[in-house]
């Protein structure tokens, strides 16, 4: 996976790269340099981190219940 750096670093093969260097490298090693904020988001670009938003639609009492497609109820005596 391609990335630009954001600041210098050394690969662990010893290779030195300059900030706005475009690298090549693996899910673990891009792990790590995002943890240590070492790679630049494109503008517009979403973050890695996701959040998860929940909304909740109030109920209506009077509409509780079974909808137009259940079963009708059982009716039959034993």
């Amino acid at each position: 996976m391609h990335v630009r750096l954001s600041a210098s670093w050394t690969d662990p093969r010893g290779m030195a790269w300059a900030s706005g260097d475009t690298v090549d490298v693996d899910a673990v090693t891009l792990a790590e340099l995002e943890e240590k904020g070492m790679v630049e988001q494109p503008v517009g670009a979403e973050s890695t981190k996701t959040t998860t938003t929940t909304t909740t639609k109030g109920t209506d009492p009077q509409k509780i219940g079974p909808g137009p497609s259940s079963p009708p109820a059982d009716t039959s005596e034993k």
